[in-house]
């Protein structure tokens, strides 16, 4: 029979001590809500300036919902994976550091864009950039804070996605009127407001690389009483992985792995690209569908050569249908988040004819205020739940996908401005609840020697699905919907935006089969991990 705690203690048997969160993790925890802050203002910054970037440009709404979604979804999804196991193998503060220095210049280089092709080059940057934050950040925490207490700190760095993006849209709105105000006709080379406004968010994270580097890394696995060195040969490993998503070397991949597996990745291929193909015929949108297609196909071949590689580690992610569930069902939360995250500010200026200055402050408020509060009781509900109920967290998630429909319902179709801010203000924190329950959800059903990784695959869920898809559906459908004023034709945002509410059948669907596979799931970690 197992001793009880008072029986060590009188047998004079050491208790083991439970893991604690010291100062410095809160240090840590904070600097990475700092970057995080930073990332998602450099990300989201271009939504206040899409109505200017699209009149300067000649775009449409589906142009920029490719601008604002996959152009830097795809390459911030794809590079995450090699990113990810990078973050599991080699020091994830080095890696940090220089990733927040790429994306911050990307950002910056935006400001000297003259075309959408220049701007979608700058875009794939920043997600190129970005794609070393979240694997780097969410090792970090679960290696810093105990499991008890690692849906609440990943809550709290999952605040800095609200805060950054609510400051980018007053941050924006400032610098493009005070520009264009001060140089009507374009500033110091040509420059335009919205050409200021990223060179000005984009330099300080150069400075802010330097602050990150200071950081201690800490034991892999320590909190958890399993400590694990990463690999002896980090950036041999980065490069095999590299090379497994990048065209055609995946074809070069398969065809080492043998015949069958050259084919059956040559067939995939093939059919993607006739689904992007028949995408492209039916929408005119060649951006969008390629880079989608780009994507889904070098995931696939990822994932297969993960097979070959590294069973243990694709079996609990992509042979765990908890997991892929989990991460598909916030899929769909996130991709109605991302695209109001996106629509909200032009709509609000467009359709309801709010001035940038007052929509950007309010809705800037609105987004940093209703995400930081969503995501810190979200965190602290799931936590509660899942303490009482292994599969507890999914409820949260299962909340995130249900209550927004009615704000987002009544916000998207009045036009009082009062309400539209009050509604997409509930909105944002009914989304944003579910966030830190998903993310622990995925982490805990891994190894720790793996929580790079199922980071990124998490992060496919809420970039290839959310953000490629999201800003661009609403965008889409818009332009669908479009009639023509002066021989123009001006886009239906409010059909574009209500749309979202059909993605919810979807989510619900793949959250309650979560709900049911979860305990299992996680009780039986090591045991499938050893069977593969």
């Amino acid at each position: 029979m197992a001793e009880t705690a008072s029986e060590n203690v009188t047998s004079g048997a050491p208790v083991p001590a439970e893991p604690q969160a010291t100062g410095y993790s809160w240090y840590v925890l904070s600097v990475l809500v700092v970057v995080y802050i930073l990332n998602f203002i450099d990300r989201q910054i271009i939504s206040i300036l899409a109505v200017d970037i699209k009149a300067d440009l000649g775009l449409t709404d589906g142009d920029m919902g490719f601008l604002g979604g996959a152009a830097f979804a795809v390459f911030y999804a794809l590079f995450g994976i090699p990113l990810g196991r990078l973050a599991d193998n080699w020091s994830r503060v080095k890696l940090l550091s220089i990733g927040l220095t790429l994306w911050s210049a990307m950002t910056a280089l935006s400001g000297f864009a003259y075309n959408q092709v220049s701007l979608t080059l700058a875009r794939m940057g920043v997600g190129v950039g970005e794609a070393t934050a979240s694997p780097t950040a969410y090792s970090l925490i679960s290696d810093y804070f105990p499991k008890r207490q690692k849906a609440t700190a990943l809550a709290i760095y999952s605040s800095g996605l609200y805060l950054g993006g609510g400051v980018s849209l007053f941050i924006g709105a400032l610098i493009v009127e005070a520009w264009n105000k001060a140089w009507p006709a374009g500033g110091p080379a040509g420059l335009v407001g919205w050409q200021a406004a990223f060179l000005a968010v984009g330099i300080p994270g150069l400075l802010l690389a330097l602050w990150v580097a200071s950081l201690r890394e800490p034991v892999r696995g320590a909190m958890d009483g399993t400590p694990t060195e990463g690999s002896p040969a980090p950036f041999r490993e980065f490069g095999k992985d590299l090379s497994m998503i990048v065209p055609p070397l995946t074809l070069l991949g398969a065809w080492r792995r043998g015949p069958t597996a050259l084919a059956i990745n040559i067939g995939f291929a093939a059919a993607i690209a006739a689904f992007a193909w028949w995408m492209i015929s039916l929408t005119g949108n060649f951006p969008q569908w390629s880079a989608v297609g780009l994507g889904y196909y070098a995931v696939f071949s990822w994932a297969s050569a993960l097979r070959a590689r590294d069973p243990a580690t694709f079996r609990l992610i992509w042979g765990t249908p908890a997991f892929i569930c989990t991460t598909l069902g916030y899929g769909m939360v996130s991709l109605a988040a991302y695209a109001l995250a996106f629509w909200s500010a032009p709509y609000a200026e467009i359709v309801l004819g709010l001035p940038k200055q007052e929509l950007a402050f309010i809705l800037g408020a609105n987004g940093a205020v209703s995400g930081f509060v969503g995501v810190i009781i979200g965190g602290r509900m799931a936590d509660t739940l899942r303490a009482k109920n292994p599969a507890g967290r999914i409820l949260m998630i299962i909340f995130g996908v249900v209550a927004p429909i009615v704000p987002i319902w009544i916000g998207y179709t009045t036009d009082n401005a009062t309400l539209f801010y009050v509604m997409n203000f509930l909105a944002g924190m009914f989304g944003a609840a579910a966030l830190g329950a998903a993310a622990a959800t995925t982490q805990d059903l891994v190894l720790p020697r793996m929580r790079g990784t199922a980071t990124a695959a998490f992060f496919l869920g809420t970039t290839l699905v959310g953000l490629s898809f999201g800003p661009y559906m609403v965008g889409q459908i818009s332009d669908l919907a479009s009639t023509m004023v002066d021989g123009k034709p001006v886009g239906d945002l409010r059909t574009g935006i209500l749309s979202l509410i059909g993605v919810a059948p979807i989510a619900l669907g793949l959250l309650l089969y979560a709900y049911r596979a979860v305990p299992e799931a996680e009780a039986t970690i090591a045991e499938r991990a050893a069977g593969a």
